[in-house]
């Protein structure tokens, strides 16, 4: 009865959809036992059979189905959307081959290819029962009914089904991900006669769709495949949405739904960045073409459906597909985009009559050669919400990328600050953190993280201080050992644990990190007898293989490192290792470790970031601009609880209508000077000195990310970095008030504001009657 109960409940309210070409979702097992809260029960069965669990643990692969911040996003989502007694579903592909596997040879990154289903994955259940045709090519024809797309080639979607546990609420939802196969009849008709074998070979073509996740983060690559992998995604889910939706009655006494009146209260669908747009003209497609609904009625469904979730400014991560392409793949989409975009113009027309300009600017469609679909506008025009993923970002978005949107719909445009879910980056990865709070605040925290506000009552409190420096400790000892068994490389504990991992792009500026960690060396060189406070230097994080800039700043870093961990003068005081293969199984260990977390991008840049919450949770002091989350971070923390330094947004902007001239401060900074020098006369690479000439080139003659502006306010906040580590009782008193103060970022949070602002539904605490309970 309570089962029937819940599911009639959740076919009377609205259902999530959540569509991303990226679920970076690590590991399950751990996971997995914490949220049906079987940990203990578990640890002690293995235990009993002589086993260990973490050694079991460190067997799983990951599923490094996401490039970085984007893809662990939509995992952190699905667990909150579980925990909260959402209905929801995360859509997505599942690639044979995720992330790369990245190995250091020599100090370059070399990629391998992650093989993460050669043993099977038994979190998998695949629903063949469901499978589902996908269409490409062909034409579209005009016929007395209207227009239908016809001599298409079909690709067959199978889905998986993934289980998605709450915590402890015996909530479990579904993560469908879809995999690319060739019909049997494929490339077997009439043109192919005689050659059986090569068609047979051909289905690979097919199946190839679902192959490989493209490894490029915050930058756009227009390739075909690509296309054919936003499109299939979105195909297979339209139809999964509406069966489903066709099916449920909702109270309707039909033995099939036929009216399409109520679909947008039944059903919502997330845009995670403009990856799956392709929903928008899709959904129209089917109401249009199959359900033969007119434009308006259409129009309407889809707008209240869809929502879209932004997550760059930058101008080399926004899609924008060539028309040409469109032709080919999806002739009827390119129609029904055109028409959307002419509905569009037209009205902009009637509010702003003779502002061509304007018309130019808001177009969907970019004149030029070849001709662009801009995917951010058509998410916009098609959606009932927009959002970004922190305040300020959210404030650029309506100011700059969207600012003439907004000025038409400006109640469309929301924030939404991004959040991480505290089951994973704080009980999974730091139980012994997770224990000491929980014995002063109870263990509630994990479901409504703003109650560790509670733990300002204990900031003065010598035992609690003493307890979060003990476990802090604890944790640097076995992430260093770890190091030592991993890398061979022996780190002093005793040290700064000095942490920059994401990946590795020119706007997150890893390249100001060289350069301190160059200043602190060429600093102790300088004084060799005077006392440093010891640091060890972490950098980690994948270059895009095609990313040449990404791949030298790897190549730079490691070059730095050989020669200081070598230098004997400077022996203990300062080492620095690259992490190889950041993954979030390797975050889990990592980020408790943690003295000190670099958010260090250049004002107005980094959308969110959600690396740096994790980060403020597990008890690191942030050094950090005033960029995406880290702005909300020190409004929480109280500034003086953070490092901050460096230009504001507003310097930035200045500084771009001013010119920002690398070589003043290279004049005018000796110690800057020096280290410049160092890497352009081969300081850090003997054998061959010209090795970092783009690297020098680029900071000293354009230079997008101003390094160089900020590099005095870093050193300086980095000095003080030094001084309140000197003072442990104080620096833990500082973690003790950013633990506090980071309740704002549970994901949990997140996803209610989602919730209520967007899809219209209410989050439940309600706990469903686990299935061995008596039934009524």
């Amino acid at each position: 009865m309570w089962l029937a109960l819940y599911l009639s409940v959740c076919f009377l309210f609205q259902r999530i959809h959540y569509l991303s070409l990226e679920f970076y979702m690590g590991r399950t097992l751990q996971n997995t036992m914490i949220n049906l809260g079987l940990q203990n029960a578990c640890d002690e069965a293995i235990y009993q059979l002589g086993l260990d669990l973490e050694e079991l643990e460190d067997i799983e692969e990951d599923a490094g189905l996401g490039n970085g911040g984007l893809g662990r996003l939509a995992a952190c989502f699905l667990d909150s959307m579980a925990s909260l007694g959402l209905a929801a579903y995360g859509y997505g592909i599942r690639y044979e081959f995720g992330i790369f596997n990245q190995k250091i040879t020599n100090g370059w990154q070399v990629e391998e290819a992650d093989d993460w289903l050669r043993y099977g994955n038994p979190w998998e259940k695949a629903r063949p029962e469901y499978m589902l045709p996908v269409h490409f090519y062909g034409r579209v024809a005009h016929t007395h009914e209207g227009p239908k797309w016809v001599d298409t080639q079909v690709v067959l979607a199978m889905p998986y089904d993934t289980p998605v546990p709450g915590y402890k609420n015996n909530t479990v939802n579904t993560m469908r991900l879809w995999s690319a196969k060739a019909p049997n009849d494929f490339n077997l008709q009439e043109f192919n006669v005689g050659d059986y074998i090569q068609a047979v070979l051909d289905r690979n073509l097919a199946e190839n769709i679902s192959r490989v996740l493209y490894p490029n983060d915050n930058f756009f690559e227009g390739k075909e495949l690509r296309l054919k992998q936003e499109y299939f995604v979105v195909a297979a889910t339209l139809q999964d949405i509406i069966r489903r939706f066709k099916s449920s009655k909702f109270g309707c006494r039909d033995p099939m739904r036929t009216s399409f009146e109520t679909f947008h209260e039944k059903v919502a669908i997330q845009l995670n960045d403009t990856h799956p747009a392709l929903a928008i003209p899709e959904l129209m497609r089917i109401l249009l073409d199959i359900e033969r609904l007119d434009w308006e009625k259409a129009w309407e469904i889809t707008t209240k459906t869809c929502a879209y979730t932004n997550h760059t400014v930058l101008p080399e991560a926004l899609e924008r597909w060539p028309v040409y392409m469109f032709e080919k793949l999806l002739p009827r989409h390119l129609q029904i985009i055109y028409e959307i975009n002419q509905r569009h113009l037209d009205r902009v027309a009637v509010l702003y009559p003779g502002d061509s300009d304007r018309l130019r600017r808001m177009s969907l469609i970019e004149e030029g050669d070849p001709k662009r679909i801009n995917m951010a506008h058509l998410c916009v025009v098609g959606s009932h919400a927009v959002n970004g993923v922190a305040r300020i970002h959210s404030d650029i978005v309506k100011t700059t990328v969207f600012k003439d949107f907004c000025d038409i719909e400006p109640e469309k445009f929301q924030n939404k600050t991004n959040g991480i879910t505290p089951r994973r980056w704080l009980l999974l990865c730091n139980p012994g953190l997770a224990d000491i709070i929980a014995e002063k605040i109870g263990e509630d925290f994990l479901t409504d993280l703003f109650q560790l506000k509670k733990l300002l009552d204990f900031v003065n409190d010598e035992m609690f201080i003493r307890d979060v420096a003990k476990v802090k400790q604890e944790n640097k000892l076995k992430f260093a050992a770890c190091l030592e068994s991993e890398y061979k490389v022996k780190i002093n504990p005793e040290s700064i644990f000095d942490i920059h991992v994401k990946r590795i792009h020119e706007y997150k500026r890893q390249l100001l990190n060289c350069l301190h960690v160059i200043t602190l060396y060429n600093r102790i060189k300088k004084e060799p007898n005077k006392k440093f406070v010891p640091r060890t230097v972490m950098i980690g994080g994948k270059a895009a293989p095609g990313y040449h800039m990404a791949k030298m700043i790897i190549k730079l870093f490691t070059s730095v490192g050989e020669v200081v961990n070598h230098d004997p003068v400077v022996g203990d005081r300062l080492k620095v290792i690259f992490l190889e293969n950041y993954r979030v199984s390797l975050a889990e260990k990592v980020i408790p470790a943690a003295d000190l977390s670099q958010q260090i991008s250049t004002a107005g840049t980094e959308a969110s970031g959600t690396g740096n919450m994790k980060f403020m949770l597990n008890g690191a002091l942030t050094i950090g601009t005033m960029d995406g989350a880290n702005v909300e971070m020190a409004e929480e923390a109280g500034e003086e609880n953070l490092f901050i330094f460096g230009m504001r947004v507003e310097d930035v902007e200045a500084m771009d209508k001013k010119g920002y001239n690398a070589r003043e401060y290279y004049e005018r900074l000796p110690e800057l000077k020096q280290a410049m020098d160092q890497i352009s006369t081969g300081f850090f690479s003997p054998k061959e000195p010209e090795l970092f000439k783009d690297v020098v080139n680029m900071l000293m003659n354009h230079d997008r990310f101003k390094v160089f502006a900020d590099y005095e306010a870093y050193i300086s906040c980095q000095e003080k970095v030094n001084e309140l580590y000197r003072n442990p009782k104080e620096w833990t008193k500082k973690v003790i008030r950013n633990i506090a103060a980071s309740g704002k970022f549970s994901s949990d949070r997140t996803i209610a504001e989602y919730a209520r602002e967007i899809w219209g539904v209410e989050p439940s605490d309600v706990k469903i009657p686990p299935p061995n309970e008596p039934r009524e």
